[in-house]
Protein backbone atom coordinates (compact mmCIF):
# COMPACT_ATOMS: atom_id res chain seq x y z
CA UNK A 1 0.00 0.00 0.00
CA UNK A 2 1.49 3.32 -1.13
CA UNK A 3 1.53 6.22 1.21
CA UNK A 4 0.80 9.80 0.27
CA UNK A 5 3.84 12.08 0.15
CA UNK A 6 4.43 14.01 3.31
CA UNK A 7 4.02 17.77 3.61
CA UNK A 8 7.81 18.33 3.39
CA UNK A 9 8.07 16.44 0.07
CA UNK A 10 5.04 18.25 -1.38
CA UNK A 11 6.52 21.65 -0.42
CA UNK A 12 9.85 20.72 -2.00
CA UNK A 13 8.10 19.63 -5.20
CA UNK A 14 6.23 22.96 -5.33
CA UNK A 15 9.53 24.87 -4.95
CA UNK A 16 11.15 22.85 -7.74
CA UNK A 17 8.13 23.45 -10.00
CA UNK A 18 8.21 27.17 -9.19
CA UNK A 19 11.92 27.36 -10.04
CA UNK A 20 11.37 25.49 -13.31
CA UNK A 21 8.52 27.85 -14.23
CA UNK A 22 10.76 30.87 -13.48
CA UNK A 23 13.58 29.39 -15.58
CA UNK A 24 11.16 28.74 -18.47
CA UNK A 25 9.74 32.29 -18.22
CA UNK A 26 13.29 33.72 -18.15
CA UNK A 27 14.28 31.73 -21.24
CA UNK A 28 11.16 32.92 -23.06
CA UNK A 29 11.88 36.55 -22.13
CA UNK A 30 15.50 36.18 -23.26
CA UNK A 31 14.28 34.76 -26.57
CA UNK A 32 12.13 37.84 -27.19
CA UNK A 33 14.87 40.21 -26.03
CA UNK A 34 17.67 38.60 -28.05
CA UNK A 35 17.07 40.53 -31.30
CA UNK A 36 17.05 44.02 -29.73
CA UNK A 37 19.94 43.08 -27.42
CA UNK A 38 21.96 41.80 -30.38
CA UNK A 39 21.20 45.00 -32.34
CA UNK A 40 22.38 47.14 -29.40
CA UNK A 41 25.52 45.00 -29.03
CA UNK A 42 26.32 45.41 -32.74
CA UNK A 43 25.72 49.17 -32.65
CA UNK A 44 27.98 49.65 -29.63
CA UNK A 45 30.82 47.43 -30.84
CA UNK A 46 30.54 47.70 -34.63
CA UNK A 47 30.29 43.90 -34.68
CA UNK A 48 29.52 42.32 -38.04
CA UNK A 49 30.00 45.58 -39.92
CA UNK A 50 27.35 47.54 -38.05
CA UNK A 51 27.95 51.25 -38.46
CA UNK A 52 27.79 53.89 -35.75
CA UNK A 53 25.23 56.68 -35.61
CA UNK A 54 25.81 60.30 -34.58
CA UNK A 55 23.82 63.48 -34.67
CA UNK A 56 24.95 66.47 -36.69
CA UNK A 57 26.46 68.28 -33.69
CA UNK A 58 29.46 65.96 -33.34
CA UNK A 59 32.66 67.74 -34.31
CA UNK A 60 35.40 65.57 -35.72
CA UNK A 61 38.72 66.91 -36.97
CA UNK A 62 39.64 65.80 -40.50
CA UNK A 63 42.99 64.00 -40.70
CA UNK A 64 44.61 65.68 -43.70
CA UNK A 65 46.68 63.24 -45.74
CA UNK A 66 44.74 60.18 -44.51
CA UNK A 67 42.32 59.17 -47.24
CA UNK A 68 40.17 56.10 -47.72
CA UNK A 69 38.21 54.86 -50.69
CA UNK A 70 34.53 54.31 -49.93
CA UNK A 71 32.64 51.93 -52.22
CA UNK A 72 28.85 52.00 -52.31
CA UNK A 73 26.82 48.86 -52.93
CA UNK A 74 23.05 48.71 -53.44
CA UNK A 75 20.65 45.78 -53.64
CA UNK A 76 16.93 45.02 -53.52
CA UNK A 77 15.46 41.72 -52.44
CA UNK A 78 14.00 39.49 -55.15
CA UNK A 79 10.46 40.50 -55.97
CA UNK A 80 10.82 44.10 -54.80
CA UNK A 81 9.95 46.24 -57.82
CA UNK A 82 12.52 48.96 -57.21
CA UNK A 83 15.58 50.13 -59.01
CA UNK A 84 18.14 51.26 -56.40
CA UNK A 85 21.65 52.57 -56.97
CA UNK A 86 24.24 55.13 -55.79
CA UNK A 87 25.00 58.20 -57.90
CA UNK A 88 28.70 57.34 -57.56
CA UNK A 89 30.06 53.82 -57.08
CA UNK A 90 33.14 55.05 -55.18
CA UNK A 91 34.41 58.14 -53.43
CA UNK A 92 37.71 59.10 -51.81
CA UNK A 93 37.29 60.72 -48.40
CA UNK A 94 39.58 62.24 -45.82
CA UNK A 95 39.37 60.38 -42.52
CA UNK A 96 37.32 62.53 -40.10
CA UNK A 97 35.76 64.72 -42.80
CA UNK A 98 32.01 64.62 -43.40
CA UNK A 99 30.93 63.43 -46.79
CA UNK A 100 27.67 62.73 -48.55
CA UNK A 101 26.49 60.13 -51.02
CA UNK A 102 23.18 60.16 -52.86
CA UNK A 103 21.27 56.96 -53.54
CA UNK A 104 18.40 56.84 -56.00
CA UNK A 105 15.37 54.60 -55.67
CA UNK A 106 12.66 54.23 -58.27
CA UNK A 107 9.43 52.30 -57.97
CA UNK A 108 9.05 50.32 -61.20
CA UNK A 109 5.60 48.96 -60.34
CA UNK A 110 2.07 50.28 -60.71
CA UNK A 111 1.50 50.14 -56.92
CA UNK A 112 2.74 52.17 -53.97
CA UNK A 113 5.56 50.26 -52.28
CA UNK A 114 7.12 50.87 -48.87
CA UNK A 115 10.61 49.61 -48.19
CA UNK A 116 13.24 49.68 -45.51
CA UNK A 117 16.96 49.31 -45.93
CA UNK A 118 19.41 47.25 -43.94
CA UNK A 119 23.08 48.03 -44.14
CA UNK A 120 26.54 46.85 -43.24
CA UNK A 121 30.16 47.77 -43.74
CA UNK A 122 33.05 45.64 -44.92
CA UNK A 123 35.63 44.98 -43.77
CA UNK A 124 33.57 44.28 -40.67
CA UNK A 125 36.24 45.57 -38.27
CA UNK A 126 35.86 49.03 -39.85
CA UNK A 127 32.14 49.19 -38.96
CA UNK A 128 32.71 50.72 -35.55
CA UNK A 129 34.51 53.67 -37.19
CA UNK A 130 32.02 54.31 -40.01
CA UNK A 131 29.56 56.84 -38.58
CA UNK A 132 26.32 57.89 -40.24
CA UNK A 133 24.82 61.26 -39.36
CA UNK A 134 21.85 61.10 -41.71
CA UNK A 135 20.58 58.06 -43.58
CA UNK A 136 17.47 56.88 -45.37
CA UNK A 137 17.97 53.55 -43.60
CA UNK A 138 16.74 55.08 -40.32
CA UNK A 139 13.15 55.31 -41.67
CA UNK A 140 10.80 53.52 -44.04
CA UNK A 141 10.63 54.86 -47.59
CA UNK A 142 7.36 54.91 -49.54
CA UNK A 143 7.35 55.40 -53.30
CA UNK A 144 4.27 55.82 -55.46
CA UNK A 145 4.06 54.07 -58.84
CA UNK A 146 6.86 55.34 -61.08
CA UNK A 147 8.15 57.72 -58.41
CA UNK A 148 11.88 58.30 -58.12
CA UNK A 149 13.50 59.57 -54.93
CA UNK A 150 16.99 60.86 -54.11
CA UNK A 151 18.15 59.76 -50.68
CA UNK A 152 21.24 61.23 -49.02
CA UNK A 153 23.63 59.52 -46.64
CA UNK A 154 25.78 61.89 -44.57
CA UNK A 155 28.74 60.13 -42.94
CA UNK A 156 32.35 60.26 -41.79
CA UNK A 157 35.07 57.79 -40.88
CA UNK A 158 36.15 58.29 -37.27
CA UNK A 159 39.86 59.22 -36.96
CA UNK A 160 40.21 56.53 -34.25
CA UNK A 161 40.45 54.05 -37.14
CA UNK A 162 44.03 55.27 -37.66
CA UNK A 163 45.03 54.04 -34.19
CA UNK A 164 43.42 50.61 -34.52
CA UNK A 165 45.96 47.90 -35.44
CA UNK A 166 43.14 45.76 -36.92
CA UNK A 167 42.47 48.49 -39.49
CA UNK A 168 46.03 49.56 -40.34
CA UNK A 169 45.85 47.98 -43.80
CA UNK A 170 42.32 49.14 -44.66
CA UNK A 171 42.35 51.22 -47.83
CA UNK A 172 38.73 50.72 -48.90
CA UNK A 173 35.47 50.48 -46.97
CA UNK A 174 32.29 49.23 -48.61
CA UNK A 175 28.93 50.54 -47.42
CA UNK A 176 26.25 48.13 -48.58
CA UNK A 177 22.47 48.54 -48.50
CA UNK A 178 19.66 46.10 -49.22
CA UNK A 179 16.06 47.29 -49.53
CA UNK A 180 13.25 45.01 -48.34
CA UNK A 181 9.54 45.52 -48.85
CA UNK A 182 7.57 46.40 -45.72
CA UNK A 183 4.12 44.88 -45.37
CA UNK A 184 1.37 47.41 -44.71
CA UNK A 185 1.32 48.55 -41.10
CA UNK A 186 4.33 46.51 -39.99
CA UNK A 187 7.47 47.98 -38.58
CA UNK A 188 10.83 46.41 -39.42
CA UNK A 189 12.35 44.28 -36.70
Amino acid sequence: MATAPGPALAARNRRVMLWMALVAAGMLALGFASVPLYRIFCQVTGFDGTTQRADGTVLVKPQVGHNLSIRFDSNVTPGMPWQFYPEQKTDTVTVGARDMQIFIAKNLSDKTVTGTATFNVTPTQAGKYFTKIQCFCFTQQTLKPGEQFRMPVLYYVDPKILDDPDNKDVEEITLSYTFYPVENGKKPS
